[in-house]
């Protein structure tokens, strides 16, 4: 392989840093001295940017893919600030000499008086749920390994900087935590929490192994705590000979999950992993773990790591009523649909559809008929998405109509109703995607409330589909009729 390996990969942060706009981070170049990134745009959290919509000739019903990288930064986007969960922890214990309690203060926690000053700082007055789970373990002595999941803005990133603070020596003249993070932009939040909870702590040094940092070759890297990106890291442990991997006391994988399952960060996460030794302690966290992921995850972290998982909360449909429209085509759809906005009470509602092209004609229509309608589909870019979700979140918005491509990664709480125009299948099968519609429904029925979930069915593969799901489930989707306004009213109630 190439020295030259990471040249991709920061091809690919370069693509993305150029998406993201609207931050303003704090971050420090060697020494603590302060520099701020920041960037212009019309569109930050709260600000709407009406996108231009112009259908090509060719290619106009095609959703290009959301990279895990973009699904990424759109939920650090949309969780700035932290957010509570409801959601049960499940915690797998493999080494019993761990210790297996929470906290509910961070005075109860081993925390050194300076660090945890800037705890408070930064406006942290008691541990999140992840936080009082995990800090504990990654706290004690001898270290735990871990693999952490927690939804964005729940406090995972200060979990694991207060780990990387609670560890380094000062005193010590070289890198003994390195923390990698998929793209330039969360490498320098990650920072700007680490600086920001090191504020009472000048000693310690906060550097950054992004594109644009230079090092010479054989130049040793005297800052404790290194945030970088995989390529660029990679090129300074093994090609420049600056960080030397056998000192490093702790070893972060932010978003793991994107790591992971993106082929030239897994090679480069693996590379520097096999270089650690065997007392360092590593630490993968991240929102979302798909089972092949955590899989790998659990073979790449030796030593009986310590797991904690969220609980699948969509898993469960008992909350959620699901109905069925009988339709002729896709003009009979958008009446039934009318006439289900026109006789029921809904709050918040997302409508599903398959393609773009669909996406941007029942956005017409329904705007047309006056309801409040938010548009999300993948001629938008990752702020435009993160200022039209915020909107809908906001409720500015009643009817967020979006491809299923442009919804990954969203979670908004207050969706009473959720409508699939058109039924999910696999692109490649066309069979039922269970996954998916499973995924879909149960961003409705949340926290124990009741939900609702309606399917347009059009012809005999629509019905196929449905009866796929139906069985896959193992739970019955009733017939609705949107003619019958009685019957409208009565589930709305």
């Amino acid at each position: 392989m190439s020295d030259d390996w990471g040249a991709i990969v920061n091809d690919q942060e370069k693509n993305l840093l150029q998406q993201v706009v609207g931050l303003k981070i704090e971050s420090k170049t060697a020494g603590n001295a302060s520099r701020t990134v920041s960037k212009e745009s019309p569109g930050g959290r709260g600000d709407y940017v009406e996108p231009k919509v112009e259908a090509s000739a060719a290619g106009e019903d095609e959703e290009q893919s959301v990279s895990k990288e973009e699904e990424s930064l759109l939920r650090k986007l949309l969780h700035s600030k932290l957010v509570s969960t409801k959601a049960d922890l499940e915690i797998l214990q493999k080494d019993p000499n761990s210790p297996l309690y929470s906290v509910k203060t961070f005075e109860a926690l081993p925390l050194k008086p300076e660090l945890l000053k800037g705890v408070y700082d930064m406006g942290f007055n008691a541990p999140s749920k992840i936080q009082e789970t995990a800090l504990p373990i990654l706290l004690a002595d001898p270290p735990t390994n871990m693999i952490a999941q927690s939804q964005s803005g729940t406090g995972k990133t200060a979990a694991f900087v207060l780990t990387m603070l609670s560890r380094v020596n000062p005193s010590r003249d070289y890198t003994q935590c390195l923390c990698l993070a998929p793209t330039y932009e969360l490498a320098l939040q990650i920072g700007s929490v680490t600086e920001k909870m090191a504020k009472n702590m000048p000693n310690v040094r906060i550097g950054y192994a992004v594109k644009g940092e230079k090092i010479a070759r054989g130049e040793k890297s005297t800052d404790h705590i290194l945030i970088g990106t995989p390529g660029t890291v990679c090129d300074w442990c093994l090609k420049f000979k600056s960080i030397d991997p056998k000192k490093l006391v702790v070893f972060v994988l932010d978003e793991a999950d994107v790591m992971i399952a993106t082929q030239g960060h897994q090679d480069q996460s693996i590379r520097i992993q096999r270089q650690l030794s065997k007392g360092c302690q590593m630490l993968l966290f991240s929102a979302t773990y798909e089972d092949d992921v955590m899989k790998f995850a659990q073979a790449m972290i030796p030593n009986n790591p310590v797991v904690i998982k969220l609980r699948r909360e969509e898993e469960s449909l008992d909350n959620i009523r699901q109905f069925y429209v009988q339709c002729t085509d896709q003009e009979a759809k958008f009446q039934a649909l009318s006439n289900i906005y026109g006789a029921m009470s809904i709050g918040q509602s997302m409508i599903f559809c398959a393609t773009r092209r669909t996406a941007h004609w029942l956005s017409e229509k329904m705007t047309k008929d006056g309801h409040a309608v938010a548009l999300l589909s993948g001629d938008l870019d990752i702020a435009q998405r993160a200022a039209i979700i915020n909107r809908f979140r906001d409720g500015k918005e009643k009817v967020l109509i979006t491809t299923n491509v442009s919804a990954r990664g969203i979670d908004v709480e207050m969706v009473t109703v959720v409508v699939n125009f058109d039924m999910p299948i696999l692109q490649e099968s066309r069979q039922a995607d269970c996954e998916t519609y499973l995924h879909r429904i149960g961003r409705t029925g949340r926290f124990g409330k009741k939900g609702l979930a309606i399917n347009m069915i059009d012809g005999n593969k629509s019905l196929q589909v449905m009866k796929a799901i139906e069985k896959h489930f193992n739970r019955a989707i009733h017939h609705l009729d949107a003619d019958d306004i009685e019957a409208l009213e009565k589930i709305s109630t």
